[in-house]
């Protein structure tokens, strides 16, 4: 079995652990937070015509698992996109969301509205996922789905799906990262089976921490202030 690593940081005072499975963890909320999920993405690419191959659902609710079994948070925050589209709302995906969420149901599960979220529909309560609107504030974080300024806290957010390309001379790879600016953050995509958008023209002054081989690592320090 792959060994998925984490590296502890400090993010505006407050302490979180970044999973190379693609999440972040607050050790002192026992909260895990997880953006673009995407559940049902291969569903609904198929009940459009496009023949892509099924199973991201499981694959994804296994690493969602391991994160269990490797943090025991006691609520995990959907930071939007929980579902991909209306299609995912029916069939093996939901089937496999509700005995996934019947294994785990001393968890609390918060889901901040996203884009996709709003397309799909409301979700079953045999899910027993609150639905909030963004900003919704948690201990020192304002939990959003797009990308923000909250004044009086530090906003962490998902939608953008962020990549980092890392190049040599002769060759270059596009990465998941951990995106942290002086007032907010975005996490990577966790869905497998989603797209990037390539955010190093965007770094400015922020800590990138990128997952590479089950790892993730700083790859771009912040600007010391002068």
């Amino acid at each position: 079995m792959i060994a998925f690593q984490s590296l502890s940081v400090d993010v505006n005072g407050h302490p979180l652990q970044l999973s190379a499975q693609r999440a972040a963890f607050d050790p002192h909320l026992k909260s895990l937070f997880i953006a673009d999920a995407h559940f049902g993405k291969d569903a609904v690419f198929r009940a459009h015509g496009v023949p892509v191959p099924s199973g991201s659902t499981m694959d994804d609710l296994a690493r969602l698992d391991a994160l269990l079994a490797a943090y025991q948070p006691e609520s995990i925050v959907f930071l939007g996109d929980l579902l991909h589209g209306r299609e995912s709302l029916a069939g093996a995906t939901m089937q496999a969301l509700t005995e996934w969420r019947a294994r785990h149901a001393s968890i609390r599960i918060v889901m901040v509205e996203g884009n996709h979220d709003r397309h799909a529909g409301r979700l079953p309560p045999a899910l027993g996922v609150e639905t909030v609107l963004e900003p919704w504030l948690h201990g020192p974080w304002a939990l959003c789905h797009f990308p923000r300024v909250v004044d009086g806290a530090y906003a962490l957010a998902g939608h953008e799906h962020p990549v980092y390309v890392i190049a040599s001379r002769s060759d270059s790879v596009r990465v998941p990262c951990f995106r942290f600016s002086e007032r907010n953050g975005v996490l990577p995509a966790f869905g497998a089976f989603t797209g990037g958008f390539v955010v190093n023209h965007l770094a400015g002054d922020a800590q990138i921490y990128a997952v590479a081989q089950h790892r993730v690592i700083a790859v771009r320090e912040r600007r010391a202030q002068r």
